[in-house]
């Protein structure tokens, strides 16, 4: 099981959407495509930006993102 899970992700990546606006992330899938992208980032060399100890890629991408370290983009921007 995926911790934390896909939900509680959603409502941090769409924590800074004003009410009315469109959330940026809809579905599972934008979840899955922002951190696999960011993992890929972080075996090609890129820095962490959380605390590595002995975690995979994908682990310390879904941490960066539900510590608000990245953001995914919509589309507008």
């Amino acid at each position: 099981m995926l911790h934390p899970s896909y939900s509680d992700l959603m409502k941090v990546v769409n924590s800074e959407v004003e009410p009315g606006e469109a959330p940026v992330v809809n579905s599972r899938y934008s979840i899955v495509m922002a951190t696999s992208k960011r993992a890929r980032q972080i075996i090609g060399g890129d820095e962490p930006l959380v605390n590595a100890k002995d975690k995979k890629p994908l682990s310390l991408a879904v941490e960066e993102l539900n510590q608000g370290k990245i953001r995914i983009l919509g589309d507008e921007e």
